[in-house]
């Protein structure tokens, strides 16, 4: 079968995707509860009809732009770490990715900030949940698989790096723009030092 795709498909997806784009920029701007349906479509060039074609509701277009988000950024993170060979500076390096990722504006608010308010607390942690828990979980076992950290209360470790990580995301994220910077300096230190003091005794 020819993978080849349809002007059709070609067309829905560029669509899809003027829609995302708009919509993150509404929602940032905007936040989730004040920004509407109609206004996306308009700013898309689009009716209201053809986003409900995509979408089915103003929380599932909000749910879509971040898991565009978060996938983009995992795979950033991802691609800065597999620079790296040994776990200890791959997984330093990934966590500074991700802070740098965090002082940017748009995900900060959409993902630390409007996502709770927009998904409800269990959808949004179940969204955020698909998309870095495998990640934080692949960096710890691998620090723990070459020594680093002792192989000892896994899922607890891991869950609390997670969380660790996550409330970093946060603090950046509510910090003003003059600030997110000293507050990712802080995060990183704290979160280096805590790393340093888990490190497995030789």
């Amino acid at each position: 079968m020819s993978n080849v795709k349809s002007r059709r498909e070609l067309y829905s997806e560029a669509t899809r995707e003027a829609l995302l784009d708009e919509a993150t920029r509404l929602f940032a701007e905007k936040g989730f509860a004040d920004t509407s349906l109609d206004e996306i479509a308009t700013a898309s060039l689009l009716t209201r009809g053809a986003v409900y074609h995509h979408f089915a509701s103003k929380k599932a277009l909000f749910e879509a732009v971040l898991d565009r988000l978060g996938t983009a950024v995992v795979q950033r993170v991802t691609a800065v770490a597999a620079q790296f060979q040994e776990p200890v500076v791959a997984a330093t390096a990934a966590l500074d990715a991700f802070l740098t990722e965090s002082c940017d504006p748009v995900y900060g608010k959409l993902v630390w900030q409007e996502g709770p308010l927009a998904l409800g607390w269990e959808g949004w942690r179940r969204c955020e949940h698909e998309h870095s828990y495998a990640l934080v979980e692949a960096f710890v076992l691998a620090l723990m698989n070459n020594g680093y950290l002792e192989r000892k209360a896994e899922t607890t470790t891991i869950r609390l790096f997670y969380e660790m990580i996550g409330g970093a995301g946060l603090a950046i994220a509510e910090a003003d723009s003059a600030d997110k910077e000293r507050v990712r300096s802080e995060c990183s230190d704290v979160m280096l030092r805590l790393l340093a003091g888990l490190r497995r005794a030789e």
